[in-house]
């Protein structure tokens, strides 16, 4: 487990933003290879998304080759969580899981007290969310839906089995709200009232946070982190691959 801290909101999402398109690049997706990715929704990654389109319009990355899997939705047919977790196990299971969590600690709509072993399902809506989600639907509590489809905390968790390629997990982590949520994932022990701490078993997660959501955390492990957390590689760019790879001699002509 990883925890990256920078100064601000816009700073961790052009982190998570680079990072994102550095592990697009760098698996090199074509027409039999898709690179498959987990997404949040919720107002977090919005920053994150922004950059990842201004990547795009620049010609440095494409999502051609790129799946995408929501990691939430507004639905109401069981039988399209069964759907959901055979698309993803026919995509080859998903390359990089990205996700925001709640200031409950509940990571997509896996509420407190869920299954750490659940799947894709429908599950009812906790207060605080359907609260919190109103100001997608013009601050009307009455068209919040109170159920919602949700990958499961184990299929995230379980991912890596069906994997082909490395599998990695990023959660991103911003605001003074969420520094109560951060502390319980990464200082205490796993408890399904904070699902998010499911994910310190993962071999390969990587929290991003700005320095508000670390409030709540204790100064050494701030320090340690600041001193030992993974500064991102600069941007890689798809037209910087292609000018590298041409200039590559064949290794049969020397």
């Amino acid at each position: 487990m990883r925890l990256v801290i920078l100064d601000n909101y816009d700073l961790a999402s052009e982190w998570a933003a680079k990072y994102i398109c550095n592990r697009i690049i760098q698996f090199k997706p074509g027409q039999d290879r898709y690179f498959t990715l987990g997404l949040p929704t919720g107002s977090t990654p919005l920053g994150c998304y922004k950059k990842l389109i201004e990547y795009h319009k620049n010609g440095d990355l494409s999502f051609k080759y790129v799946k995408t899997f929501n990691m939430d939705e507004y639905v109401d047919l069981q039988a399209e969580c069964d759907a959901f977790e055979k698309k993803i196990k026919e995509a080859g299971g998903i390359d990089l899981f990205v996700g925001g969590i709640g200031p409950d600690g509940h990571i997509a709509f896996n509420e407190p007290g869920s299954s750490l072993v659940s799947r894709t399902r429908l599950k009812t809506l906790a207060m605080d969310t359907i609260l919190a989600s109103a100001k997608y639907f013009d601050g009307d509590l009455s068209k919040v839906p109170t159920m919602a489809l949700t990958v499961g905390v184990g299929t995230v968790m379980d991912a890596r089995e069906v994997m082909l390629m490395v599998f990695q997990v990023m959660i991103l982590i911003t605001g003074a709200h969420k520094a109560f949520a951060l502390y319980k994932a990464i200082e205490e022990g796993v408890n399904h009232m904070w699902t998010v701490s499911a994910f310190q078993q993962h071999p390969r997660t990587i929290f991003v946070c700005d320095e508000d959501a670390t409030l709540e955390l204790r100064v050494k492990t701030v320090k340690y982190f600041k001193v030992h957390h993974p500064r991102c590689s600069p941007l890689t760019s798809i037209t910087h691959v292609k000018i590298v790879e041409k200039n590559v001699p064949d290794e049969q002509t020397g």
